[in-house]
């Protein structure tokens, strides 16, 4: 029983701290967010579209270039800004799939 918590214990402490995802269809409109999905495409070098199983939303990187690839899978967490006619969430934090976190600069605020 007792190596079964350390163990569960030590992953805990490996996986980076996520907040909640929430699927891109069910994006709450100007809050804070988190979602995961896939790089689906390039718009610029400072924005990307993120799709997941439920949809795709666009996600501003910030002014400094950030390293992704087409089809790679993040989690991003920052503030989704939208509308009727469209929605974009302003990047805080990326998180890759190996753990690895980018903060964001979010001098864009």
């Amino acid at each position: 029983m007792r190596s079964t918590l350390t163990f569960v214990a030590l992953t805990a402490l490996a996986t980076p701290a996520f907040a909640d995802v929430t699927a891109i269809a069910d994006l709450p409109r100007n809050q804070p967010v988190t979602v995961a999905g896939t790089v689906e495409r390039f718009h610029d070098e400072d924005e990307i579209r993120l799709t997941d199983e439920t949809g795709s939303v666009r996600v501003y990187l910030g002014p400094q270039p950030v390293a992704l690839d087409l089809g790679q899978k993040v989690e991003v967490t920052g503030f989704l800004e939208g509308d009727l006619i469209g929605r974009e969430i302003y990047a805080r934090e990326i998180v890759m799939e190996d753990g690895t976190v980018i903060a964001i600069d979010s001098r864009y605020e």
